[in-house]
């Protein structure tokens, strides 16, 4: 599956929404992914996590785990092509911090691939690989399904994206939606 085939598959979710919009960084921009419209549909969700699994054939995943919430359904499906066990990450208490919980079991040296649905800063994926190797996992890699970071993102293992996305964002002070005067867009709100 090449990039433009996953682009394709969030189109035809409407997962890629257009207007303006509000980013985690506060930062605006025209437009937005949500992948999980994408991750409702079974055949979709998939054909894309069977394509992260093609990536890692041969390297002997023994693990695949995925931070909550975007990586949950990807680390299950994942896990099921590459015939291993799927586990998902969840934010601490204090918020800063991501681990396994809900009993969770990670013998050491178990060969680990962490999934994500989208990435921008890496922030959460980052998070759960440090969690991982404080817990004495081995990282094979990263894989997800869109990266939009501009070449940014560096985990220091293997990184594997299914496709990029470069999705311009602005200072509120130099949005052009703002200049226009178009209103913002809530994404939950947007039902196409």
């Amino acid at each position: 599956m090449n990039s433009g085939q996953v682009i394709d598959i969030f189109r035809a979710t409407s997962a890629l929404l257009e207007g303006h919009f509000v980013y985690t960084s506060g930062r605006h921009g025209s437009q937005f992914l949500q992948a999980s419209r994408v991750l409702q549909f079974p055949n979709y969700t998939e054909k894309l996590c069977k394509a992260i699994a093609e990536k890692w054939t041969g390297d002997n995943i023994e693990l695949v785990v995925g931070p909550a919430t975007g990586g949950i359904i990807l680390a299950y499906e994942t896990a099921r092509h590459l015939d291993c066990r799927a586990v998902f990450t969840e934010k601490d208490e204090d918020g800063r911090t991501m681990s396994l919980r809900r009993g969770f079991k990670l013998q050491p040296r178990t060969n680990v691939l962490v999934v994500e649905d989208i990435v921008t800063t890496g922030g959460s994926v980052k998070k759960t690989i440090d969690h991982l190797l404080e817990r004495g996992a081995r990282i094979a890699g990263v894989s997800v399904l869109i990266d939009r970071s501009g070449g940014e993102v560096n985990f220091q293992c293997a990184y594997k994206p299914l496709a990029h996305l470069a999705l311009r964002s602005y200072d509120p002070s130099e949005c052009p939606g703002c200049a226009d005067g178009i209103p913002l867009s809530d994404p939950d709100d947007l039902i196409l």
